[in-house]
């Protein structure tokens, strides 16, 4: 399974996100945003999945960015 994490414009958008994960069953946390990724809203929304093709169905106009966690300190963005 691999981890991956979601950066919001908004600490509402993570909230969402969150709530859109643990429905489908989508292992999820909220957490502070690494800095390295962003300074927006201060939340992302940690997850675990196979892939992220489940994100087509998000409404994630908030969604500033997503990114495969590789390693502590080591993210690749994906496009979503």
């Amino acid at each position: 399974m691999k981890e991956y994490v979601a950066t919001f414009y908004t600490h509402y958008g993570a909230l969402k996100f969150d709530k859109f994960c643990k429905k489908r069953g989508i292992q999820s946390a909220q957490m502070p945003v690494p800095r390295k990724l962003s300074s927006s809203c201060g939340t992302c929304v940690k997850f675990s999945s196979e892939d992220v093709a489940f994100l087509a169905e998000a409404e994630h106009e908030d969604m500033e960015g997503c990114f495969l966690v590789n390693g502590k300190d080591d993210y690749t963005a994906l496009d979503v």
